[in-house]
């Protein structure tokens, strides 16, 4: 059995734990606080192993980036020789902490340069992989959209890497769209703020992407 590290025991991180102990995985949590008292929205996680990001990494076959995204690089910075030769999937959104403007949330990163980017150069030797960044916690783990799979953008720079999220992500319920190198994170990124505005102007929160193709 395989061991996932969650990076994160907010509300991303406990949804994705929960998503990959249902198909399997064993898990571990790293937080910046072990030894504080974690509110589980799921019942089934009370018994995971919680301890720091660097054991958790350690420990892990594939790693998972679920923390606030102005921590994101400070957590990858501790943890760069433990991710080293593993897969992570940054699920990590560059949102800063100024309020959203009419909707539209605010970004600490520029269109030329993502968030990935700047954490693929804090640890050259991981293969991260962008997912699940943009769409909400309550639809992570198999949506149910009528049948229809709902369409998750990646990216990175490693093509086997790519592949195993590809299938995990089917497991999740989700059909993966490649879109290219760590640059791809300059698009993908953006799309948490286009995901985020019918929740913060209409407080609508149950949708997804889906990419058409003839």
């Amino acid at each position: 059995m395989k061991t996932v590290a969650i990076l994160g025991s907010g509300l991303v991180g406990q949804t994705l734990a929960g998503g990959f102990a249902k198909h399997g995985w064993g898990v571990v949590i790293g937080t910046g606080h072990p030894e504080k008292k974690i509110e589980w929205k799921d019942a089934t996680l009370r018994n995971v192993k919680v301890t720091t990001y660097a054991e958790a990494a350690e420990a892990a076959d594939l790693v998972v980036v679920a923390v606030k995204g102005t921590v994101a690089e400070g957590v990858v910075h501790g943890v760069a020789s433990q991710i080293a030769g593993k897969v992570v999937i940054d699920a990590s959104n560059p949102i800063a902490d100024a309020p959203p403007d009419n909707g539209v949330l605010q970004f600490f990163t520029a269109l030329d340069k993502s968030l990935m980017e700047r954490l693929q150069k804090l640890a050259p030797e991981a293969h991260f992989v962008k997912a699940f960044n943009s769409v909400g916690a309550a639809s992570m783990v198999n949506p149910d959209f009528g049948g229809m799979r709902p369409t998750m953008f990646i990216c990175g720079n490693h093509a086997p890497s790519k592949k195993e999220v590809t299938a995990i992500l089917e497991q999740f319920g989700w059909e993966a769209e490649d879109m290219g190198g760590v640059q791809g994170a300059r698009a993908i990124e953006p799309l948490c703020m286009l995901w985020c505005i019918p929740g913060l102007l209409r407080n609508q929160w149950s949708h997804a992407f889906k990419l058409l193709k003839k």
